[in-house]
């Protein structure tokens, strides 16, 4: 027995599982399955309940059907798609402006006050003109995807480009670099760090706001999927997409984190 503990905890160890780490995740795992189950056991007793909190075992009905008849695959796929776009359009915009921003404070502090004002507006409002803008199609939840992310990327990219130590920038100066090599070889690097924790960010930014654009108008998407079983007062089946909503954001979450790794491979990651 203690030569098979042995060779587990040696397997373990190797596959880069520390005991841990190991221990953490099976302690949420059992969190999960305990919270499951109370809730089972809530909306068993009562039709009242299952009726406006639905039941784990009716949520899992749901979302298999949905899954063998396609849907499932159709909605996520439509969601993922619109939620990359406007994610990878609203970050390259606004950290290409966020780090833009650094060449001049001046130029900064005019602009200020109308990126607080854009950020300060509703993501929800922007709806009925995007419709009205791009259409119905898949531009405007994109658009709206877009809208969500670009002022946060911004704000976060500045803040990571402006927190730069000004004693680096005085020593490149000092050997004779110009400006756009230190934006290049020194602002640019150090703003990594933050511009990928806005990137992890901004990922529930995107999906929100292509779930609002499905909501005002699709006819696919995780958004409508949402929207229709609630119209239709299925409480199950609207859990059902948001656990698909769900697991596609940590996907693109992990996603994101990979490819933090790759690009700063001389950070040290838990």
């Amino acid at each position: 027995m203690t030569d098979l503990y042995h060779r587990l905890k040696t397997r373990i160890d190797n596959s880069g599982f520390s005991s841990e780490r190991l221990l953490i995740v099976f302690w949420q795992i059992a969190l999960l399955v305990v919270l499951i189950a109370l809730w089972e056991m809530a909306t068993g007793k009562a039709k009242l309940n299952a009726f406006l909190f639905g039941s784990p075992s009716a949520i899992l009905e749901h979302f298999i059907k949905m899954a063998l008849d396609g849907t499932l695959l159709v909605d996520t796929l439509t969601t993922s798609g619109e939620t990359l776009l406007g994610f990878g359009l609203g970050n390259l915009i606004g950290t290409v402006i966020g780090l833009a921003l650094w060449y001049s404070r001046f130029i900064s502090k005019i602009v200020q006050p109308y990126i607080v004002a854009i950020g300060s507006i509703p993501i929800v409002a922007l709806a009925p003109i995007a419709i009205i803008w791009f259409g119905t199609g898949l531009a405007s939840k994109v658009a709206m995807s877009t809208f969500s992310v670009v002022v946060v990327a911004l704000v976060i990219a500045y803040k990571g480009a402006m927190s730069v130590d000004e004693d680096q920038i005085n020593l490149m100066r000092t050997l004779g670099a110009r400006k756009w090599q230190i934006f290049c070889k020194l602002v640019v690097p150090s703003s990594l760090g933050d511009i990928f924790a806005g990137l992890k960010l901004t990922i529930g930014f995107a999906l929100i706001g292509a779930i609002v654009g499905e909501f005002m108008s699709s006819s696919e998407g995780l958004g409508h999927a949402i929207f229709k079983a609630g119209s239709l007062y299925i409480i199950s089946k609207v859990f059902a997409a948001l656990i698909a909503t769900i697991a596609l954001a940590l996907v693109l979450n992990y996603s994101v984190g990979k490819l933090e790794q790759l690009l700063m491979p001389w950070r040290t990651f838990d």
